[in-house]
């Protein structure tokens, strides 16, 4: 394996415990700063919006730029972001420092995406990607449960000064070990690389990450709330149990990955179709804390077993000048989700039928991204069609 792939992890590991750390923070920040815990919860969706706007324009700024430099510049931004939040006095300008943060997200793991599979042989491009997003497995394994003790022990701004460092040290991992490639093919005019948006391939798979991905942060945004005030366990009981959700999402993106290295679109829709199955469960299983424990654990699985499929689909669809572009929209797709999420999550709490409700809700926003994994899949076979009727027609002449 790659030196360099295990400093693109530790650069995803950073980013993934600020992105998820807040999750185990939501009633700490809320009695804090006198705000609802909904009110709490909008600090996931204005993060994911921030990722949403941030990883196109970032791209496009940065696109003449060598990779590690970007990169560089990207944990830069995000160490000082999270420093920001540790020292905010208001919810107003907490929310301003997680969005400065955010920014950095979705580029980040767009170009580092592309690094990837740049250092592994073709047939390994999945499993390169899962490994760099095992950076985020490890940040729910070990950072978030970390983040929610701290938050617990010490108040919630410890863990974003803790996060801080975080970034700190990976800064330093990635300006040692990530090679500065002197060969880099020099960029694509711009309109060529926006000209990857006109792909319809493309705009679906954007569209099925977003739907598709939804789901889980209907239910996940929540998941300190649901666990104390649904099944009944204490407020400590809420960082072990991350610790669970953390275990299977490393299962989950290992088992991605491989799925996603024998055939994309299979995995793409096979993981869909046990994400919403997980989901749909959630009612029965939160009741008590055995089936609670098993459930967390198992939408862990499910959840990150789609990312290798989903974030690999839009590349090869992207294949040219517009695949740093797609990649980082893809990214900034999954965050759209997470901010979808976290609304509908809100609404379903504040104005629909309660904490209890969220299972099925979120399950159904993953259907629809299932059809539209459908859809795509379908214009597949199409194109195959007609490129068969071609080579026929062709051969006949």
């Amino acid at each position: 394996m790659p030196i360099a792939l295990l400093a693109l992890t530790a650069g995803a590991f950073g980013i993934g415990t600020t992105e998820f750390v807040i999750m185990g923070l939501l009633m700490q920040v809320s009695a804090d700063l006198h705000v609802s815990i909904t009110a709490a919860g909008l600090l996931i969706s204005g993060y994911a919006l921030g990722v949403a706007v941030g990883a196109p324009i970032l791209t496009i700024a940065t696109r003449k730029l060598p990779r590690k430099t970007v990169l560089l510049a990207l944990m830069a931004i995000f160490t000082l972001g999270n420093l920001a939040c540790a020292l905010a006095p208001s919810y107003e300008l907490l929310m301003a420092a997680r969005v400065v943060t955010s920014l950095a997200h979705g580029t980040f793991f767009g170009v580092g995406s592309v690094v990837a599979t740049g250092l592994v042989a073709p047939e390994r491009r999945a499993s390169a990607i899962a490994i760099m997003f095992t950076g985020l497995t490890a940040a729910m394994l070990l950072g978030v449960p970390a983040g929610a003790w701290l938050g617990l022990q010490y108040g919630w701004r410890a863990t974003f000064w803790a996060v801080t460092l975080i970034g700190v040290l990976a800064f330093a991992v990635l300006a040692v070990f990530v090679p500065r490639v002197k060969s880099e093919a020099r960029p694509a005019p711009l309109r060529e690389e926006l000209a990857v948006l006109a792909r319809p391939q493309v705009l679906l798979g954007l569209a099925m990450t977003v739907l598709g991905y939804a789901g889980v942060f209907v239910v996940f945004t929540y998941i300190q709330p649901l666990l104390t005030q649904v099944t009944g366990l204490s407020e400590s009981a809420v960082s072990p149990i991350l610790l669970v959700f953390g275990g299977g999402l490393a299962v989950g993106n290992i088992l991605g990955g491989r799925l996603a290295d024998r055939s994309t679109m299979p995995a793409v829709l096979g993981t869909l179709v046990a994400l919403a199955a997980v989901l749909g469960a959630m009612q029965l299983a939160i009741g008590t804390p055995f089936t609670a424990v098993v459930f967390v654990g198992l939408l862990g699985i499910a959840s990150f077993a789609t990312v290798a499929p989903m974030q690999l689909r839009v590349l090869e669809k992207a294949s040219g000048a517009g695949q740093n572009l797609a990649s980082s929209l893809n990214i900034a797709a999954f965050n759209l989700g997470n901010a979808l999420g976290a609304w509908v999550g809100g609404v379903v709490i504040d104005h629909g039928p309660g904490l209890r409700a969220l299972g099925w809700v979120a399950a159904l926003l993953t259907l629809v991204g299932l059809a539209i994994a459908l859809w795509s899949r379908s214009l597949d076979r199409r194109e195959s069609g007609n490129a068969g009727a071609a080579d026929c027609a062709s051969a006949q002449a």
